[in-house]
């Protein structure tokens, strides 16, 4: 209860009079007047009505508690039985802190960002976004329900911003050990062809039996190591970049009987494939107009180093001219086709025929190219249908077709084949949708009989076109007309020809994604993008096995001719192996070092120092028998000086609220008017005796 005044008179007016009063009453007294007394009192309680004392009677209500309990709901919660304790013992607090009306329990669950890239138990910051509304004096305190594995716990010397207890209940079993492996060291790019190092480490967590480990590499799907490493210790490897684009690297450690999981046994690494210049020979058997389509493509590639040779003197042209006043650089036969045939990525015939240029034996070193991984490319005119062709040498063993002798002399559009249309080299060509194809005609081809591989372009009649096949190692394409250079001169409109010999030309050096059967998948944020290339029918469904081993099948869905897709949205982040017929790949979703996946064992040691230092408690769930035994609730009022091994202690706040004020005036309505009419009668009476 408190006083206070609300006069009815401005404070100096009201001032000005007590003093009056308060002279008039003493000078009374002092001379002894009849009364005097009773004339003090009377004018002292008139100054006081004046002022209005008031008397004041607050309403409080005291305010809860707030405990929060933040729920680990991460990943690593799945290993090992973890998330039926963590289940279990937040029924039981529930019911616990339920029987204390004065508490407020606000339960959070953390789980990592569906979105997240790279997955992390963050607790704390949990915690402060539940207490974000709460005045500090009225937290009570924090209790964990984890395993332990926290990776954003604050320094020790930081503040909380409340003083309250902080509790772990760990879940998981005191005695658990796990193996694990991750990359130390490795490089985001490397050059295809050359030699990449990194190194790995195997890391024992808890009580691992010891021993070494034995470890497999694979690189995108197929195994090219196994290596012996010891646990804690770096291990050097060295190996060579296959291709171009993603390559996945996967190392995968022999598992231990009764570790935690085994999901962390895997581990990933992607580098970017990097080509060096491709290296292109073109050979043009005779100045012609197409010749110029070709050269300018491939020297519009800043990726292609380009060595081009015209013959322009056939070795039966003699016209008497002395070889000293001849300007024509010698054709180096030798040293191209014998001695550094092997270092071109593409060799490219356009309209070449045998003329005695090349000995009949490099023909045979061209074809053993071939066979053994190189990419040959004939653009056929005229020739090769007569006397000269190269179809008649020992190159014929790699050809897919066969010239009959015949030139097809007859205007067509140039079509997709049934199989051209589901080709990556010529699938979704622009303007083959329509029909007629809109792009101009061809004039020529040259007839051939029966072709092996893939007819993915016909000309007129049905006739073939651009044929593609793999021979031994190595691949082989023959466009059966020399007249694309029409499409490159924009006749009728032109063509898609640059696309067509670009597409052309990468199937040949084996682009990955040119490829007729590929399976690909990768990640965006958490969705799933899985794509199947085929030239077959339907590929059926996929098959998904998640980092936690889980498996789904998944339903691929024809996008256009020749490519079928999936799309799912994943919960889990790891390393994920999709399947189709023969087909595997790999891909990783989200953060590859990601703290998630890294030690998986349960662990008191993370949230012991801030429970020692707010005086709270950190201890298993479940006991030796595996039942889940939680510690009873303490209360304490004011702060928690003394840390209880057995309870949980509680911060009981003294916090309260205002609900209402009661006000009484003293010298307003019957009370004071009878006050100042029992004092002026006292004068009255007193003056009258």
């Amino acid at each position: 209860m408190t006083a206070d005044f609300s006069p009815f008179i401005p404070w100096p007016y009201l001032a000005a009079l007590a003093v009056a009063a308060a002279i008039l009453a003493t000078l009374g007294i002092w001379r002894g007047l009849r009364g005097a007394w009773v004339r003090a009192a009377a004018l002292a309680a008139f100054c006081l009505a004046l002022a209005n004392p008031i008397l004041f009677q607050e309403e409080r209500e005291p305010l809860s508690t707030i405990v929060a309990v933040v729920v680990d709901r991460s990943q690593s919660q799945d290993y090992a039985g973890r998330r039926e304790q963590t289940d279990k013992a937040l029924a039981d607090l529930k019911d616990r802190l339920a029987r204390f009306p004065q508490i407020e329990t606000r339960i959070v669950e953390a789980a990592d960002s569906a979105e997240s890239e790279a997955p992390s138990t963050r607790l704390f910051s949990a915690l402060t976004s539940v207490l974000a509304d709460v005045p500090p004096a009225r937290v009570g305190g924090a209790i964990f329900i984890t395993d332990g594995q926290i990776h954003d716990v604050p320094d020790i010397n930081q503040k909380l911003g409340f003083d309250a207890p902080i509790h772990g209940l760990i879940s998981g079993r005191p005695d658990e050990f796990d193996r694990r492996i991750e990359i130390v060291s490795a490089p985001r790019f490397g050059i295809v062809g050359e030699q990449q190092k990194l190194s790995f480490r195997v890391v024992d967590d808890g009580k691992a039996p010891g021993g070494t480990a034995e470890v497999t590499i694979r690189l995108n799907g197929n195994e090219i190591a196994t290596e012996v490493a010891e646990p804690g210790t770096d291990v050097p490897f060295s190996f060579t970049v296959p291709r171009g684009g993603n390559n996945i690297l996967e190392f995968a450690v022999n598992g231990v009987p009764g570790e935690v999981t085994e999901t962390n046994n895997r581990a990933v690494h992607v580098l970017d494939g990097i080509r060096e210049n491709l290296r292109v020979l073109l050979v043009s058997g005779e100045p012609h107009a197409g010749e110029r389509a070709w050269r300018n493509l491939l020297k519009s590639d800043a990726a292609v180093d380009l060595v081009h040779f015209t013959i322009l003197r056939p070795p039966e042209k003699q016209d008497g001219t002395p070889i000293n006043e001849l300007s024509l650089i010698a054709f180096p036969t030798r040293e191209l086709f014998v001695d550094k045939i092997s270092e071109f990525d593409l060799i490219i015939f356009d309209r070449y025929q045998h003329r005695g240029v090349l000995p009949i034996l490099y023909y045979d070193n061209i074809a053993q190219y071939v066979q053994n991984g190189g990419a040959l490319l004939i653009a056929a005119g005229p020739e090769h249908a007569g006397n000269d062709s190269i179809a008649a040498t020992p190159l014929s063993a790699v050809l897919p077709a066969n010239p009959t002798g015949v030139m097809n002399e007859k205007g067509f559009y140039p079509r997709l084949s049934d199989e051209g249309k589901k080709h990556p080299v010529t699938r979704g060509l622009e303007g083959a949708a329509s029909e007629p194809p809109q792009w101009g005609r061809w004039f020529r081809t040259v007839d051939v009989d029966r072709p092996l591989g893939q007819t993915v372009m016909e000309a007129a009649d049905g006739k073939p076109l651009l044929v593609l096949n793999r021979v031994g190692k190595g691949r082989v394409a023959m466009l059966l007309s020399d007249q694309g250079w029409l499409w490159a001169r924009g006749f009728e409109g032109g063509g898609p020809h640059v696309s067509l010999y670009r597409r052309t030309a990468h199937w040949l050096m084996q682009e990955p994604a040119l490829e007729e059967e590929a399976l690909t998948a990768r990640a965006a944020g958490r969705t799933l993008e899985i794509t199947r290339q085929t030239i077959e029918g339907d590929p059926g469904p996929a098959t998904l096995t998640y980092p936690s081993g889980k498996t789904e099948e998944l339903t691929l869905t024809q996008r256009e001719p020749g490519l079928y897709s999936a799309e799912i949205k994943t919960t889990e982040t790891g390393l994920f192996e999709v399947a189709n017929d023969e087909l595997t790949t790999l891909v990783h979703v989200g953060n590859v070092d990601a703290p998630e996946f890294k030690a998986a064992i349960s662990t008191e040691d993370k949230l012991r120092p801030w429970a020692d230092q707010t005086k709270g408690l950190v201890r298993r769930l479940a006991s030796a028998d595996g039942a889940v035994d939680l510690p009873s609730i303490l209360p304490v009022r004011g702060a928690v000086r003394v840390a209880d091994d057995q309870r949980l202690s509680l911060r009981m706040t003294d916090e309260t609220v205002l609900r209402g004020i009661n006000s009484l005036s003293l010298f307003t309505g019957l009370f004071g008017l009878a006050a100042l009419l029992l004092l002026i009668s006292a004068t009255w009476y007193r003056e009258g005796r």
